[in-house]
C-alpha cells in the first residue's frame, strides 16, 4: 500500500484501545495506519484480517453453487479486520475519545514511522519493519539494558542472529556485554563494531562460597545435612588456613581431605565415620570431575571483564551443576562490584548486559537452582546499578515464569506450541491476544518487539549479523557424503598400498 493512500472506513463500535474497519483493498497485518479522526490523527497496528462475500455465505453447502455465484458475481469480496491504537500520532498518548464510524483508514506515511521508530542516537538498530521495510526499527539502548529483555523462539528461529545484532550495536556504542555461552557459538565470533574478549572458564575454590563448593561436590539436599555439617567445618578451616598463609591455594583440597583424616581419629565424630568418609570421596571425586576447570590459581570473573568488549564465557564443556555455580556467582559478584562502585567508586566501573543463553537450563521452572536467584535479584536491583539482563530461551513454557515476567523488554520470533505462547502472554502486558495469534506464522528472522525499549508493539525483520557465527543447523548430507567418500578414499588407499607390496 503507499502511504496515505486511503484504506477503508471505521465500522460498528468503537473504543479507545481498538476498531474495526473494512475495505475493497487488502493490507497485511502488522501494517501501521492512521485513523483520520474528528479529534485528530490517531495511529494503529492492524492486528487481525478476514476476506469474506456477502454473496457466499458459509451456510452455503454445495460446491457447484458457489461456482455459479463467481460466475455471476465475480471476484467481488470484502476486507474485513481489527485496528490496536497505539496512540495520537503527535504525543502517542492513547486518546481518551473512541473513533467515530466511518473514519478513514489510511496507510501511514513513512515519515510519521521514522519518528516513532528511528532514533539512532540513543538505540540499536534491530531491523525494518516487516510490513514497510524502508523505514528501520531501532530499540532505546538505555531501556532495554535497565529494564531487562527477553529474547524467545523455538529452534533455528534466530534467537542467536538477534542476540549477535544487539551484542554488536552495543559494541558500536562502546558498550560492553557479557554472554553465558552454552553451545560455544560466540567464544570464536568475530563482530564488526569491537572484539571478543574469550574468558576461562575456571572454578578457582578462594572465590567460590561453602555452598557453591559443597552443590559442585554433591554435598547438598536435605538428607546430605551431616555430610555439609563436616563439609563446612574443614572448608571454614581451610579458607582460614588460607588467608593466614598456613597453606598455599595449590594445598586447599589436599588440606581439607587431611582435617577430615582428622576428624575420623576423633572420639566425638565416631558415631560420623560414615559420613566424614562420604565427603572425602566427594571432594575426590569433584577434583576427577572438573579436573579440566578447576585453576587454584585463577582470577575472579568480575577481575577479568573488559569494557567495551564482548566479553564470552564458554559453558559448552561443563555439565549443568558447573554451569549453573558458574552463572550464579558471576551473577553475585558482578552485582556486588556494581554496587560497591556506584557506593564506594570501588568494584567494577562500567554498567553491562548479561546474556544467558539456554535461560530455561539455568533457571527452570520447576525446580530451584542457584541461577535462578540470582537471575531473580539481579532483575530487581540491577535496573539501579547498571546490571542488565538479556534471557534467551526457546522454551519459554520450562523457564521461571518469576523470572520472565522481570523481562519488560521482550524480541518474540516464531513459536508454534500453544503453552509456549501462553506463557510468554502471561509474562508480558504487551502482548495482546492477536499479537499472540502471528507468533506461529512468522517467518525466520521476523520477531514482535515490545516493550520500553520500543515506543510502540511492532512487527520487525531482524537485521542479518553482519559478523560471524560459529554454530548453525549442520550440512547432515554433506557430513554423510564426506564421510562414505573419505572412507572409500582410505580403502583405494590400501588396495593401492597392497597391490605395490604385491609387485615388489
Amino acid at each position: 500500500m503507499n502511504a496515505g493512500e486511503v484504506l477503508g472506513r471505521c465500522i460498528g463500535e468503537a473504543t479507545t484501545e481498538r476498531v474495526q474497519f473494512v475495505s475493497k483493498k487488502m493490507p497485511r497485518i502488522g501494517e501501521f495506519v492512521i485513523l483520520e479522526c474528528d479529534f485528530g490523527a490517531v495511529l494503529g497496528m492492524i492486528e487481525t484480517l478476514a476476506r469474506g462475500s456477502v454473496a457466499i455465505p458459509e451456510d452455503i453447502f454445495d460446491p457447484a453453487s458457489v461456482e455459479k455465484i463467481r460466475a455471476m458475481e465475480g471476484d467481488e469480496y470484502y476486507i474485513q479486520g481489527s485496528v490496536r491504537i497505539l496512540g495520537e500520532v503527535e504525543s502517542m498518548k492513547i486518546p481518551r475519545t473512541p473513533p467515530p464510524p466511518g473514519t478513514r483508514v489510511m496507510c501511514a506515511p513513512p515519515v510519521v514511522l521514522m519518528r516513532i521508530f528511528g532514533d539512532p542516537g540513543n538505540g540499536i538498530r534491530l531491523g525494518t519493519l516487516v510490513t514497510q521495510p524502508e523505514v528501520p526499527v531501532y530499540v532505546h539502548t538505555n531501556r532495554m539494558v535497565t529494564r531487562h529483555l527477553a529474547v524467545l523462539a523455538m529452534t533455528g528461529a534466530g534467537k542467536s542472529n538477534t542476540v549477535a545484532v544487539i551484542a554488536d550495536g552495543i559494541l558500536g556504542m562502546r558498550g560492553t556485554v557479557l554472554i553465558f555461552d552454552m553451545h560455544s557459538e560466540y567464544i570464536s565470533a568475530s563482530f564488526t563494531s569491537g572484539r571478543v574478549t574469550p574468558m576461562r572458564t575456571v572454578l578457582n575454590p578462594k572465590h567460590l562460597s561453602q555452598t557453591e563448593l559443597a552443590k559442585l561436590a554433591n554435598i547438598h539436599g536435605e538428607r546430605a545435612y551431616v555430610q555439609s555439617r563436616y563439609f563446612r567445618m574443614a572448608y571454614t578451616t581451610a579458607i582460614r588456613d588460607l588467608q593466614e598463609n598456613t597453606i598455599g591455594i595449590s594445598e586447599f583440597f589436599m588440606h581439607m581431605k587431611d582435617l577430615l583424616d582428622g576428624y575420623l581419629e576423633e572420639e566425638r565424630f565416631r558415631d560420623d565415620k560414615t559420613a566424614i568418609n562420604a565427603v572425602r570421596n566427594k571432594i575426590e571425586e569433584f577434583e576427577e570431575r572438573y579436573e579440566q576447570i578447576i585453576d587454584l590459581t585463577g582470577r575472579e570473573f568480575s577481575e577479568s571483564l573488559v569494557p567495551g568488549t564482548v566479553n564470552v564465557i564458554d559453558l559448552g564443556a561443563v555439565d549443568e551443576d558447573a554451569a549453573d555455580v558458574i552463572v550464579s556467582h558471576a551473577l553475585r559478584k558482578i552485582l556486588t562490584g556494581r554496587k560497591q562502585y556506584i557506593r564506594k567508586r570501588e568494584g567494577i566501573p562500567f554498567p553491562l548486559l548479561i546474556v544467558l543463553e539456554e535461560a530455561h537450563i539455568l533457571s527452570p521452572k520447576t525446580r530451584s537452582t542457584d541461577s535462578k536467584y540470582w537471575i531473580s535479584r539481579v532483575a530487581r536491583e540491577g535496573r539501579k546499578f547498571g546490571v542488565g539482563l538479556c534471557l534467551v530461551s526457546q522454551s519459554p513454557k520450562s523457564l521461571d515464569p518469576d523470572s520472565l515476567s522481570q523481562m519488560n523488554n521482550m524480541i518474540i520470533s516464531r513459536l508454534i506450541q500453544p503453552e509456549d505462547q501462553r506463557h510468554v502472554q502471561s509474562a508480558s502486558e504487551s502482548l495482546s491476544e492477536d499479537l499472540l495469534a502471528q507468533l506461529a506464522s512468522l517467518n525466520i528472522g521476523e520477531a514482535i518487539a515490545i516493550g520500553p525499549m520500543t515506543k510502540i508493539p511492532a512487527l520487525v525483520k531482524i537485521d542479518e549479523f553482519r559478523g560471524r557465527l560459529v554454530g548453525g543447523d549442520i550440512d547432515v548430507v554433506g557430513e554423510w557424503r564426506r564421510a562414505v567418500e573419505g572412507r572409500e578414499q582410505e580403502r583405494d588407499a590400501r588396495r593401492r598400498e597392497i597391490g605395490q607390496m604385491e609387485d615388489y
